[in-house]
Order: structure tokens, then C-alpha cells, then sequence
């Protein structure tokens, strides 16, 4: 016959084992500025610092300033249009750039400097939309074939990254680049380099 006390502690312990899997994970809201820095990989600070200092290298550029001159004198007070294209991805880590190339494009946008226009999957779209309208729409709201803004320019970029390792330490560096290209004469008018980025990064259990 089993022992009434060995069945007790035994049941206690299976129904703590189960409330311990089942239960609500510890979230705890944070400022959304705060530095955070778990793994040592790129995170959140790291995009913030890269971005800024990007958008201001290329809104304070005299280049850039210059050629959005040229071009409203040369068309009648239009601002130059943007294309705008998904930063290369040149480190061993899954990240998504386009947080990048989104963050200054609506800086650049919000600067009241240049226009922005639509490219790949949503330029598809668009092309689709208009050519529907022309069977589908009245005659009155369908939009014109033919009248899309040229882009006068081409914004690209690629995020970089050297590491070294030595034991459970390794040294971490990011830097991006990117450049703003004259699409008819294929000049670069800009071309400028984040903030650098470097960590060290010494892992707690390390097992060689």
C-alpha cells in the first residue's frame, strides 16, 4: 500500500510543475529611449545612432543643398523626387534594413527638402492600380497613364560589420554607409558614413 505523505508531495510537486509552465510571462514596459544591450548584437540604440547621424550628414550636406537649387530653377520651383532603395545587408546578422531606409526617407520627407516616389513591390501596385482604373474607373477619377514623377535622384546604403573573437571576448564594430546618386548623370552629390558603432562584449558562461 502506498504511503498517504509520499502521494501528497508527489502530487504538489506535479501541480507546481505545471503552474510553473503554464504561467503568464514577467513583461515589463520600458522607455522606449532607453539603451538596452542584451546579446551585443545590433539592437534599437544601434539603429537610432546610425540613422540620426546619417540624416544629418545628408540634410546638412552643401552638395545636396545645391542641387535642390539647381533643380527647382530648372523646373519651375519643383523639388527633386526620391527613390529610395533597401539598404544592403552586409553583416552576418539577420536585420532588417529597411528600418533604415524608412527612417530617412521620412526625415528627408519631413525636411520639406525633396519628394519622395514609390518603388518596387509598392510601384507595382501602383502601375496595376492605374492600369485597372482604365477599364474599371469613370472616365472622371481614373488616373492618367503616362504622368508619373520621374525620380531625380536614388538614395541607397549598406550596413557593415568587422568582428574579432579571442575566448569568451569578442569585439563588435557596425558602420553604414549610404549615398544620394543624380540619376541622369549618375553622380554621387552625396555620400556619408554613420556614427561608428563598437562593442565589447565578454560572454558569462563560455564553454571553448
Amino acid at each position: 500500500m502506498k504511503n498517504p505523505f509520499f502521494v501528497s508531495v508527489a502530487l504538489v510537486l506535479v501541480i507546481l510543475m505545471f503552474s510553473a509552465c503554464t504561467g503568464n510571462p514577467n513583461v515589463k514596459r520600458v522607455d522606449p529611449d532607453a539603451q538596452i544591450d542584451l546579446s551585443g548584437r545590433w539592437n534599437v540604440t544601434d539603429f537610432r545612432i546610425v540613422s540620426s547621424s546619417l540624416i544629418k550628414s545628408c540634410l546638412d550636406s552643401p552638395r545636396v543643398s545645391q542641387f535642390i537649387q539647381q533643380y527647382s530653377s530648372a523646373h519651375n520651383g519643383m523639388l527633386p523626387a526620391c527613390l529610395v532603395d533597401r539598404f544592403a545587408n552586409d553583416t552576418a546578422e539577420h536585420i532588417d534594413t529597411s528600418m533604415l531606409s524608412e527612417e530617412l526617407k521620412t526625415a528627408i520627407i519631413n525636411s520639406g527638402k525633396m519628394d519622395f516616389v514609390a518603388g518596387g513591390d509598392t510601384l507595382a501596385a501602383i502601375r496595376n492600380e492605374r492600369q485597372e482604373q482604365q477599364s474599371f474607373a469613370s472616365e472622371a477619377t481614373a488616373a492618367a497613364l503616362a504622368n508619373e514623377t520621374g525620380a531625380a535622384l536614388m538614395l541607397t546604403g549598406r550596413l557593415m560589420y568587422m568582428g574579432d573573437r579571442a575566448g569568451n571576448i569578442s569585439d563588435r564594430y557596425y558602420v553604414a554607409n549610404a549615398e544620394l546618386t543624380d540619376i541622369e548623370r549618375r553622380v554621387i552629390i552625396w555620400s556619408g558614413k554613420s556614427d561608428e558603432i563598437r562593442k565589447v562584449v565578454r560572454q558569462a558562461n563560455f564553454r571553448p
